[in-house]
C-alpha cells in the first residue's frame, strides 16, 4: 500500500512524497473480510493533509472540496450518512401543520414569534442538513457541522434584518421573549473596587460565566491554533484592549493583580497549557478506525461509539515553517497574524458592546447563546482560514469563515449604529490608534517567537507516537 502525502504549506505545496507502507497501513489478518475491508487507516495522519482520489484529479480543486465539503470515506453504517430527505420533508411539514393550525388570531406579535422560530429551527436548519456543506470536519457527524453553518447563517440574517431596525424595536422583540431585562439598567460589573483588599468576597465577586468562558476559549483556541506564540499574544493582547477601551465599557476596569493572575495566568494561562497538552497527545497517535458493527463485545461498541467525538485525523499546524526564512515570506506571515488578532479582538469586543447597550445580563441566554455559537463557528473557520493562508492550491476562503468575517462586522455595524452616543461618541481616537499600534507590535512579536520556535525545533526529531485502535 502507498500513500500519496501532501504537505500543508504553501512553499511545499509541490513536493510530494510517497510513503512506503508500514506494518501499521497493511490490514489486519482476520476471519471477517468485510471488517478489513471497511477498515480506514490513517496511518501519519498528523502530517498528511490531502489525499489523492484519482491521478487526473486537479489539485485545487481537490483541496477546495476537502476544505469546504470533507466527505465521509468506508462509510460502513449508511443508515446514519443516507439523506432522509423525504422523513425531514414529512416530518417539517408536519411541524408546519401544527404551526399553522394551533394559532390565535388576535395576538399578532405571537404569531410572528413563531412564524419566526417554525422557520428558524425546523425549516432553516432541516434544510441546512439537506443542502449546506459539511466543511472540513466530519465528526462525531457531518450533520452536526452542516447545522452549525445553518445556525451562522440564521444568526447572520438576524443581524441584517436587525441593524434595518431601531433600537426601540429590538429592545421590544428582546423584551417579549424575556420580559425581566430592564433597559433602564446597566449590568455592568464593578472589578476595580477596593483593589487592595485581597479576599475570597472580593475573588468570588469576579468569578461569572465569563471566567468560564476564558478558560473554555483559551482550550479551544489552543486546540484549534496550536500555537504558544499565538496563542499568548492574543491573550496579553486583549488585556491590553481592555485597559485601553475602560473609558467606554465600565466592565473592563479591572484590578491589576486581577488582569494578571485571574486572567492572563490562571483562566488563559491554564487554558492554553491544557489545550496545548490536549494537541500533543493528538499528534503522536496514528489513527485506525473500525466500524462499530463488526465489533463484538458490548465494551468494545461503547468505547468506539465514545471515540467517534474525537477527531478522525490530525493535521499538524505550522504558522511558521521551517526553512521560509525570506523577508517577504516573514511580512506575509505577520499580516496573516495581525488579520487573526484584529478579527478576535473584535469578535469578543461586540461581544460586551452588545450585552451594554441592550443591557442584557451577563448569565443571559442571549448571551451564553452568542457564546456557544461562536465557540462552535470558530472551529471550522480556523481550519479554513489556515488552508486558505498556507497552502497556495486553495484559491477561495472557506463558506464559514466568510460567514463568521461578514458576522463579526455586521456585530460591530450594529454596535455603531445603536451605541453611537453611549460608546463610540465618547471613544477617545488617540486610544483606537494606540490599539492598532499594539495590534502591529504583538504581531511583530509573535511573528518573531515563531521564528526561534522554528529554529528551535528545526534539527530535532518528531515526536514518538503510539496507535489509537478503535477497540
Amino acid at each position: 500500500m502507498v500513500v500519496t502525502r501532501r504537505m500543508s504549506n504553501s512553499h511545499d505545496s509541490d513536493s510530494v512524497e510517497e510513503l512506503p507502507a508500514s506494518p501499521d497501513d497493511s490490514p489486519i489478518p482476520s476471519t471477517r473480510t468485510k471488517a478489513t475491508k471497511k477498515r480506514v487507516t490513517l496511518s501519519s495522519a498528523h502530517e498528511a493533509k490531502f489525499y489523492h482520489t484519482s491521478e487526473s484529479e486537479d489539485e485545487a480543486t481537490h483541496v477546495q472540496r476537502d476544505m469546504d465539503n470533507f466527505e465521509v470515506q468506508d462509510i460502513t453504517l449508511e443508515f446514519f450518512y443516507k439523506p432522509h430527505s423525504l422523513t425531514l420533508l414529512a416530518c417539517s411539514l408536519s411541524v408546519l401543520f401544527v404551526a399553522c393550525w394551533y394559532r390565535s388570531d388576535e395576538d399578532e406579535l405571537a404569531n410572528q414569534s413563531k412564524g419566526f422560530l417554525t422557520l428558524s429551527c425546523f425549516f432553516v436548519l432541516g434544510l441546512s442538513v439537506l443542502v449546506f456543506p459539511n466543511g472540513p470536519f466530519i465528526r462525531p457527524h457531518p450533520a452536526v457541522w452542516r447545522m452549525v453553518f445553518g445556525a451562522s447563517v440564521l444568526y447572520l440574517c438576524g443581524l441584517v434584518y436587525g441593524v434595518c431596525l431601531n433600537k426601540r424595536q429590538i429592545q421590544f422583540f428582546l423584551n417579549y421573549y424575556d420580559d425581566q431585562i430592564d433597559f433602564n439598567k446597566t449590568d455592568d460589573k464593578v472589578y476595580a473596587s477596593d483593589c487592595w483588599s485581597v479576599s475570597w468576597e472580593h475573588i468570588s465577586h469576579r468569578l461569572d460565566v465569563f471566567v468560564l468562558a476564558h478558560f473554555l476559549g483559551y482550550v479551544s483556541k489552543a486546540v484549534m491554533l496550536r500555537s504558544h506564540a499565538l496563542l499568548w499574544t492574543i491573550s496579553i493582547t486583549w488585556e491590553v484592549t481592555e485597559m485601553l477601551f475602560m473609558h467606554v465599557l465600565p466592565n473592563f476596569e479591572e484590578c491589576l493583580w486581577d488582569q494578571i493572575i485571574l486572567d492572563v495566568l490562571l483562566c488563559n494561562g491554564l487554558g492554553i497549557v491544557i489545550g496545548m497538552w490536549i494537541c500533543k497527545k493528538l499528534e503522536m497517535r496514528t489513527y485506525d478506525w473500525e466500524s462499530i458493527k463488526y465489533i463484538n463485545t458490548p465494551t468494545g461498541k461503547m468505547k468506539r461509539a465514545l471515540l467517534q467525538f474525537t477527531p478522525a485525523s490530525w493535521t499538524r499546524v505550522r504558522w511558521f515553517p521551517t526553512g521560509h526564512g525570506s523577508k517577504s515570506y516573514i511580512f506575509t506571515r505577520i499580516r496573516l497574524v495581525f488579520q487573526i488578532l484584529l478579527l478576535c479582538q473584535v469578535n469578543e469586543l461586540n461581544c460586551f458592546c452588545l450585552k451594554h447597550i441592550f443591557r442584557l445580563p451577563t448569565e443571559h441566554p442571549f448571551t451564553i447563546g452568542r457564546l456557544v455559537l461562536t465557540g462552535l463557528c470558530v472551529c471550522p473557520t480556523v481550519r479554513q482560514y489556515y488552508t486558505f493562508t498556507t497552502d497556495s492550491r486553495c484559491k477561495r476562503l472557506g463558506t464559514q469563515c466568510w460567514v463568521f468575517i461578514a458576522i463579526t462586522a455586521v456585530e460591530m455595524f450594529a454596535c455603531a449604529r445603536f451605541g453611537w452616543d453611549e460608546i463610540f461618541a465618547r471613544l477617545e481616537p488617540v486610544f483606537v490608534l494606540y490599539w492598532l499600534l499594539a495590534q502591529i507590535v504583538a504581531s511583530v512579536c509573535c511573528v518573531y517567537f515563531m521564528i526561534l520556535h522554528s529554529k528551535y525545533h528545526a534539527n530535532k526529531p518528531p515526536p514518538p507516537r503510539f496507535k489509537v485502535k478503535s477497540r
